[in-house]
């Protein structure tokens, strides 16, 4: 059986399916939460120094995530517009904060009508333990060299130091966003600022005040897509996909116990400062 089980394990790591015959457009997926970037940029790396790949077609749903790796993620998307291969986004149910930065540096951006985009905006939420461990009787004493070297520390109270140290942060980071959608969408800053609070806009609004090029389903992007690169007829649409789940990974995840330290992660290891829809 653990032979078997080897074999299926090598059988079945292919990472690549194509639907279609007719020329290839790459297909990159950014879907939930950005929380890491290398992935994203890896597979757009590829298919932008594939020759064989004419085109790519970046399909975002996510309500944003970490403040550099969208930055990591918009500047790969960038590189491979300004390489002469067109990359064009096709937006789903979501593609906002985060999600709208990563997508400003393609050719074309296509939305549905009801899309919620835009929320050009940055936040940062901390715990505070303090109040719950004084309660049970639990103290935490800190040494620090610098008052703002424990800035955000969920043992005490957030002063009045910390929080303007944080919205300096924030608002210099905010600039940034506010600067890429700026450049890339070619909007008048005074415009634009007055849009970036933070709010979302549905695809006809993003539209309206050219957040976006078009409104189109996941099927026009493709249509859009094809006539950029010179692909005729109908497009072979190459992905990259998750291999199949083998015998022992069967057994080992009928194993797991709950998996306490992830949530623990999720909880305390999250960006400090993120492009994210609440």
């Amino acid at each position: 059986m653990i032979f078997l089980a080897m074999v299926w394990s090598v059988s079945d790591r292919d990472t690549e399916q194509v639907v279609g015959t007719g020329d290839k457009i790459g297909l990159v997926e950014l879907k939930g939460e950005i929380l890491a970037s290398e992935e994203t940029v890896r597979q757009i790396k590829k298919y932008r120094e594939d020759e064989s790949i004419k085109g790519i077609l970046f399909r975002v749903d996510s309500p944003g995530g970490g403040v550099v790796a969208s930055q990591e993620i918009y500047e790969e998307v960038k590189k491979t517009r300004r390489s002469g291969k067109p990359i064009v986004v096709s937006m789903g149910s979501l593609a906002a904060s985060g999600g709208y930065y990563v997508s400003c540096g393609a050719n074309r951006i296509v939305a549905n009508p009801g899309t919620l985009t835009g929320s050009i905006g940055v936040i940062s939420q901390f715990m505070h333990f303090d109040t719950l461990l004084h309660k049970i009787g639990i103290g935490v004493s800190t040494l620090k060299s610098g008052k703002l070297k424990d800035a955000g520390n969920p043992y005490r109270a957030m002063t009045d130091a910390d929080r303007a140290y944080f919205q300096t942060l924030m608002d210099d980071v905010h600039t940034q966003f506010i600067s890429a959608v700026e450049t890339n969408r070619k909007i008048q800053h005074d415009s634009l600022v007055a849009l970036a609070d933070g709010r979302v806009f549905t695809g006809v609004q993003a539209l309206a005040l050219r957040l976006v090029d078009t409104l189109g389903t996941y099927e026009d992007a493709i249509r859009i897509l094809c006539r950029m690169s010179g692909v005729r007829g109908d497009p072979s649409i190459v992905k990259e996909r998750k291999r199949n789940e083998t015998l022992i990974d069967w057994l080992l995840n009928g194993a797991k116990v709950p998996d306490i330290d992830g949530l623990r992660n999720e909880l305390l290891n999250q960006p400090i400062l993120q492009y994210k829809l609440p």
